[in-house]
Formats: C-alpha cells, sequence, structure tokens
C-alpha cells in the first residue's frame, strides 16, 4: 500500500466513526479533566482547613462616618490556610484588639500607641506572639525603663493612612509618649481608595456569596481566559501549590519578579511608575497631617517600614537584576517623613544578615508568621533604641542594673 493510499484509509475509518462518538470523546476528555482537576481541590481542602469568618464577626464594615473598626468587647476565631491552629480574635472595650483595658498612665511608664495595618494588627498569630505583644518587654530590657504598648491598628482598609487619620484622635487620647507607625507597602498600594458600603458589605457574606462575586467580577472585568485563569489561581489546590514552590527563595523571587506586572509589586523596582508616584502623593498629604497634628499635641512620631515577604527576600539575597532595586520606597518614605519632621526608623538594611528573612511570612498570604513576628520585634527594639528616640535610648548594662535593682 502507497503513502497516499494510506492516508486515505486513515482519512475513511475518522469519516467512519459514528456522530455520537464526535459527541462522547470530548465530554470524556473533559469530564476526565474536570475529576482530576476537583479531585485536587478537595484534597487540598481536606489537608488545608479554613475557617472563613476570621476577626470579620468582631468588626464593622460598612459605616459611612468611620474607617473599618472592632467591636468592644467581641471574640471570635478563625484559621486560614497555612495556620497549624485556630486564631483567637479579642477586642477590648475601646474596640482594638487587646487582652487588656486602656487605663490611666503610670506616670514611671513610657506609653507607646502602635498604629497602622494587618501586620500590626497581628493578622493570622494568636496575640501573644505579635510584635505589638512582644515589643515592650524588649524595650524595657534595653532602656531599663518600663514601657507599655497600646495596639490601635486595624486590619484591613481600617488601618492605611486614610484610616489612621481619621481615628487619630484615639492615639492622643489615651495620653502616649510618642505614637509608633508601622507602615507597609499594602499601606502606600491604598491610595485614597476607601471601599463602597456596598463592597464592604460583602465582607460579611458568607464563602459561597463572597466566591459568587468574586467569579462575577472576573467575568465582568476581564476577558474570558484571563477571569479562568484567575478563578483557577485563586483555587485551594493553586494556593497548596504556590505553597511549596515559595518554599525556595530564589524560585519565589524570580516568580515575584515574572509576575510583577501586577501594580501592587512594581515598588521594588529602581524607578517608580506613575502607579507608585501618585500613592506616595497621596500618602504624603496624610504624612504632612498626621505630623502636623502629633507636634501640636507634643508626641513624637516615629514611622517605620516593614517589608513584605518578596522585598525581604531581596534584600537578604544581597542581588537583585538590573532595574530593581528594593530599598527604593523606604528611600521616598524616609524623605517624606524627615520633610514633615517627622522621626523615621529604617529596619529594612538589617535583613541583609538575615538567612532567609522570607520563612518569617506565611508562602502565600504573605503576612508575617509567629517567627516573623518575633524577628520584627527584634528589629524594632534594635532601631528604636540606637538614639534616634532620645527617650528610648538603650541603656548601658550598669544602668539596667541599676534601673532594675530599685
Amino acid at each position: 500500500m502507497t503513502l497516499s493510499n494510506a492516508a486515505e484509509s486513515e482519512k475513511g475509518n475518522y469519516a467512519k466513526l459514528p456522530r455520537r462518538d464526535w459527541l462522547l470523546l470530548p465530554a470524556l476528555c473533559f469530564l476526565t479533566v474536570f475529576l482530576l482537576a476537583g479531585s485536587c481541590e478537595l484534597i487540598s481542602r481536606w489537608v488545608f482547613i479554613t475557617l472563613n469568618t476570621h476577626m470579620e464577626d468582631c468588626m464593622v464594615f460598612n459605616d459611612p462616618k468611620s474607617p473599618t473598626r472592632g467591636i468592644p468587647g467581641c471574640v471570635s476565631w478563625g484559621k486560614s490556610l497555612e495556620e497549624t491552629l485556630p486564631v483567637k480574635y479579642q477586642f477590648n472595650h475601646n474596640g482594638y484588639r487587646s487582652n487588656v483595658e486602656f487605663g490611666p498612665k503610670s506616670s514611671s511608664t513610657y506609653r507607646i500607641v502602635m498604629v497602622g495595618s494587618s501586620f500590626n494588627f497581628g493578622y493570622a498569630v494568636q496575640a501573644e506572639r505579635s510584635y505589638a505583644a512582644l515589643l515592650p518587654s524588649e524595650l524595657s530590657q534595653l532602656t531599663g525603663r518600663s514601657v507599655e504598648l497600646y495596639n490601635e491598628s486595624m486590619a484591613g482598609e481600617g488601618g492605611g493612612p486614610h484610616a489612621v487619620a481619621m481615628r487619630f484622635n484615639d492615639a492622643l487620647a489615651v495620653n502616649p509618649d510618642m505614637i509608633l507607625w508601622v507602615l507597609t507597602p499594602w499601606d502606600i498600594n491604598q491610595g485614597e481608595a476607601i471601599k463602597p458600603p456596598e463592597s464592604q458589605a460583602r465582607i460579611r457574606e458568607g464563602a459561597l456569596m463572597r466566591k459568587w462575586h468574586a467569579i462575577h467580577d472576573a467575568f465582568t472585568t476581564m476577558s474570558g481566559m484571563d477571569a479562568i485563569a484567575k478563578i483557577l489561581g485563586e483555587t485551594r489546590a493553586a494556593n497548596v501549590l504556590r505553597y511549596y514552590l515559595y518554599q525556595s527563595q530564589s524560585l519565589y523571587v524570580k516568580t515575584v519578579q515574572q509576575e510583577n506586572a501586577e501594580e501592587g509589586m512594581l515598588f521594588l523596582r529602581s524607578a517608580l511608575n506613575i502607579y507608585w508616584q501618585s500613592h506616595l502623593q497621596i500618602a504624603d498629604a496624610y504624612f504632612a497631617d498626621i505630623t502636623a497634628r502629633s507636634k501640636a499635641a507634643g508626641v513624637p512620631l516615629v514611622v517605620v517600614l516593614v517589608p513584605n515577604r518578596a522585598q525581604a527576600a531581596m534584600v537578604s539575597m544581597g542581588q537583585w537584576p538590573a532595574g530593581y532595586d528594593p530599598y527604593k520606597l523606604d528611600d521616598e518614605l524616609r524623605t517624606l517623613i524627615k520633610r514633615h519632621g517627622g522621626i523615621y526608623v529604617d529596619i529594612l538594611p538589617d535583613y541583609r544578615n538575615l538567612p532567609n528573612p522570607e520563612k518569617g511570612y506565611f508562602s502565600v498570604d504573605g503576612h508575617p508568621n509567629g517567627n516573623g513576628h518575633t524577628t520584627i520585634s527584634r528589629l524594632l527594639a534594635k532601631e528604636l533604641t540606637n538614639g534616634a528616640v532620645p527617650a528610648l535610648r538603650a541603656a548601658t548594662r550598669s544602668q539596667t542594673a541599676s534601673e532594675q535593682g530599685k
């Protein structure tokens, strides 16, 4: 049989397939893919269990007169994909996450009020493991004086610059000796956006409704293939895959570089684009306002940038491709804060001496884990006591022993 005859014969065999086979074969292929993907998702959900509520039941999201706030005296529990055990979220009678109530200050106590967003709030870790809880004792040990910290930070949009400005009177009302504003790249990335009430209300909806809204938003704002890719990328199986892939520092940093077309990660570039420049300008207006109010109250404002996971990893590696600079945002913030007369404390260079600091963050979620909070507390204590804040200057050993002996 010649080659042409063989081709004709094969063509004839295809033509003889029943019509139902042309329908059944693709359907079987689709069903196989669906079953495999579904099995992966079910196994991922069985191994990595989550609780959907977290602290949402204890927060008010849709009050047009105030940013997101806590419900006084409320307690809730939650667990994200990477947490081992559920986390307790307890709000005191002032509506902030704390196991203690805010009260009168002793004359011998140096009181710090911390403001900011979810890193400071201690999202996804037990309150006693957060750097807000660890920092006072470290400062007391280094300075030889009694130090207490009131944590008035709030998760989500309730902790961004606009929210800090809106509730800044709360910080001044408890008679602080210092206000510590710990920023993250996410805070600057917010710009001036405040979610409209209808968007905020979705957070209080059930998990299925939130998923439905996410699917609806994807298909109404993106092309079909992009929407499908986004939806699949947010499945439990996809997050589990990221969890294991992101354990490698080099692979993680490469992935961030490949995906940094997302505006939220472009602050790692050596030249900030117009998006980040505009958001810095918006943040600068809040810096000017809050610094002026601090000066008027006679309370020093200290600002610190805590890096996100990708930024910490790049600084630790000590090398990055042309066009990148993980210190860029840090430098910009230092300039802005000092220009308004605030105190800027820089912990980012300390990450150069830390091997694999990204392990101090949840791989997928991105918030600091318990080890990360311990590291941040240690670095904050080190830099706050090196002379930048005169009242917290580290004491000598003899001075510390003398103070403790009294």
